[in-house]
């Protein structure tokens, strides 16, 4: 690349860069994929996911500040987390403070974790299924007469 255009500097490679990438698909491929991502702390790595949102969100609008930033993330994570690192950062916050709230939160209290099997859910199941397995017992007959619901000694045909 270098020895196709030469050595130049820095200004005339963010601009090629620019009118490379910075069109107007690329730019909603973008907000798309800021729109569509959803935390999850099992799947996502904290600091992973939060710096690619904060790189998209500033790639997008680059005159935006970093705490506007830093609370469109914020909305990202809804919920009791959203409301946990609110608490703990107080405004204004830098990104490292959020990312280390975050991660205090994450691996203290386990609320962004989902649960995937409810263990009473399964103790039911067990429970329900031991019930159905339960044998049948034979029915009782008279061994004179032949009718049930009654023994020999309680016969009432008397035959």
């Amino acid at each position: 690349m270098r020895q196709y255009h030469g050595t130049h500097d820095w200004p005339w490679w963010k601009s090629q860069i620019t009118t490379k990438w910075a069109n107007n698909s690329w730019r909603f491929k973008m907000a798309n994929y800021f729109v569509s991502a959803i935390f999850n702390s099992e799947n996502n790595k904290q600091l992973t996911w939060l710096l690619k949102q904060k790189d998209r969100l500033s790639s997008l609008h680059p005159d935006i500040s970093d705490s506007m930033i830093n609370l469109k993330i914020l909305k990202k994570f809804g919920g009791e987390l959203e409301h946990y690192i609110k608490c703990i950062c107080v405004e204004p916050c830098s990104t490292e403070d959020y990312i280390n709230s975050m991660e205090y939160i994450i691996t203290r209290t386990r609320i962004g974790n989902t649960w995937t099997q409810n263990p009473l859910k399964s103790r039911i199941t067990q429970r329900i299924s031991r019930e159905d397995k339960k044998p049948e017992r034979p029915v009782l007959k008279c061994h004179k007469c032949g009718s049930t619901p009654y023994l020999v000694n309680t016969c009432i045909k008397k035959v």
